[in-house]
Formats: C-alpha cells, sequence, structure tokens
C-alpha cells in the first residue's frame, strides 16, 4: 500500500514511523499545484494538510482508497467529489486541545502581566540600575474576580472555561452555533458577552455564522481594559479594525495566533502598528504541542488502520 504526504514539513520533525509501519510512505515537505497532481497518481492513501483536493487532483489518483486530513479542518477536501468517487475523508479531531488551551492562558496572562516589559526590565540592566527593590510602574490585574467571554463553547472552549474557573474568573459564553448546549455557564448575546468581559476569547470555527464576527463595531462594545483573544480561525476577527482599535487604546491588547492571510504579509497594519508592546502574536502554534503532533500522527495511522487495513 503506497501513502503518500503531499505537505509533510507541516507536522516538522514528527516522527512518522507509526503511519510508515502500514505501508510504503512517500513524502513530501510541499507541493505546488503541478507537483500535487503528478505525485498522486499511484497513491492509495494521501495525507494532506494544506493541500488542495479536488476533482481535477482526484482524477490524477485512480489508485485512491482514502484520504487523510492531518488536521480538524477539511475545508481543503472537496468532500462531495471525494463521495461521488466513494473515497472515505478521515480527519483528526480533539487531538490539539491542551496545547490550544495552555496557548490561550499563554497569551492571556502575558498580556494581563506585562510579561516582556518586565523580562525585559531585568534583561536591559534597568532593574540593576534603578533604587528600588521592584519596578512597581506596571501594577498588573488579577485574573480572579474578573470575566471571561468565551466565543465558541465546543471541546477548547470549555476546557478553556474550566481552567478560567480555576483562576477564579467568572464564565460567560456566546453560542456561534446558536444550539448554547453547555449548561454549566451562562449564554448570553454577544453584544453582552462583548460588554460584561475583561477578556474575550475566540475558540470557534470560521464559517458563514462566524466570518467577520468581531469588527470595528463590536470591539468598540468592549472595555477599554479588555484583551481579545483569537485561536480559532483567522477571518472571525476584522485584522484591520483590530489593530486601529488597540493603538488608539479602544482595548487594552490582544492577541492573535491565526491570521486571514498564513504566513502574516510583511505590510500588514498588525505588524506597523504604534503600541505593538499591547499585542500577542504566535504564527499558528497554538496547535503544534510535541504531545499534541504526537497524537496527530497516531490519530491519522489509526485512521488507515480502521478504514483502509479493515477494507
Amino acid at each position: 500500500m503506497k501513502i503518500v504526504f503531499l505537505d509533510a514539513a507541516t507536522l516538522g520533525e514528527t516522527p512518522l514511523d507509526e503511519i510508515a509501519a502500514l505501508g510504503e510512505l512517500v513524502t513530501y515537505p510541499f507541493s505546488t499545484r503541478a507537483e500535487a497532481l503528478e505525485r498522486v497518481g499511484d497513491c492509495e492513501v494521501l495525507i494532506v494538510n494544506k493541500v488542495r483536493v479536488d476533482e481535477e487532483l482526484l482524477s490524477r489518483a485512480p489508485r485512491l482508497r482514502l484520504i487523510c486530513e492531518s488536521a480538524t479542518g477539511v475545508n481543503n477536501i472537496d468532500l462531495e467529489a471525494a463521495a461521488a468517487r466513494g473515497i472515505p475523508v478521515r480527519n483528526a479531531a480533539g487531538y490539539s486541545t491542551e496545547a490550544v488551551v495552555q496557548s490561550t492562558f499563554m497569551h492571556l496572562l502575558s498580556l494581563a502581566g506585562f510579561a516582556p516589559y518586565f523580562d525585559d526590565c531585568v534583561k536591559s540592566g534597568r532593574y540593576s540600575a534603578g533604587t528600588l527593590f521592584c519596578d512597581i510602574s506596571h501594577p498588573y490585574p488579577e485574573l480572579g474576580g474578573k470575566t471571561l467571554g468565551v466565543i465558541g463553547m465546543g471541546t477548547i472552549g470549555t476546557r478553556v472555561a474550566a481552567v478560567a474557573s480555576a483562576f477564579g474568573m467568572h464564565v460567560v459564553y456566546y453560542s456561534t452555533s446558536g444550539t448554547s448546549h453547555n449548561t454549566d455557564y451562562p449564554s448570553v448575546p454577544l453584544e453582552a458577552l462583548l460588554r460584561q468581559s475583561d477578556a474575550v476569547t475566540i475558540h470557534a470555527p470560521l464559517n458563514a455564522r462566524t466570518k467577520g464576527l468581531i469588527g470595528a463595531a463590536e470591539l468598540r462594545q468592549m472595555k477599554p481594559s479588555a484583551f481579545l483573544l483569537n485561536l480559532g480561525r483567522g477571518g472571525i476577527v476584522d485584522e484591520a479594525a483590530l489593530a486601529q482599535a488597540v493603538d488608539e487604546g479602544v482595548i487594552a491588547g490582544a492577541a492573535l495566533d491565526v491570521f486571514v492571510s498564513e504566513p502574516l504579509p510583511a505590510d500588514h497594519p498588525l505588524l506597523h502598528v504604534r503600541h505593538p508592546e499591547r499585542f500577542r502574536f504566535t504564527p499558528h502554534v497554538a496547535w503544534a504541542s510535541r504531545e499534541a503532533l504526537g497524537r496527530l500522527v497516531h490519530q491519522v495511522a489509526e485512521n488507515i488502520r480502521g478504514t483502509v487495513l479493515e477494507m
């Protein structure tokens, strides 16, 4: 059985031994469109992360028996075209929950605690050159007693809420699906969540309900002392409006792990703000802990075992 991974570099140096043990594994760090069309000719199991799988590519893969998405979202795969050819599509779910939760609080604690400022205070020598035993210039807020608004109370949002509760935070949420199925925390309209929250964190998929959900008008509804975090998907937040709002003090700060265009263009407004100290960015890595990457590879291997090897 030939297994082809068209963009294996998306998993870095994570060992793929468990997948390789199931057949002849051929990996390519990246694949252009032309290369992808050429490389699937004799593959039986196709693994992709961001490579587009559509009718044209499927027509070039007459032996294909399974498509494995090495992520949760399958928006890069034409599911109808695959189904029409009888080719199952399997994704990986839940592998990155703990990683994203950890990254969420890394960003929130850094913003609330002025972490870069205090770190630089010591490393730059300002602390050593001072006369006081401490730098008291940036008193920071405690999370306990504050309100966290969670947009998207799925698996990740629920874990974020639980950790926030352990910090002594009050949690409210807005259901982007409209179901409000979680009864452990109050479900509120979006406007109410924005107005009462000291920090708002986004853990929702990008779809018709969430695209452009947070724009200039919504940012103006937030407290001037509030933070906005997006660890869901780029496109949920109007990035230009966010850059302006944080720069102008409409809200106190923001943290983003996801962007509309990835990688982030060098001329993007977020990279040319007047107050970069109010922002925290990570390059779409909240999902990519060592453990999460290992779980992801295991799930892909399980999908192959449970689908192709049982046919």
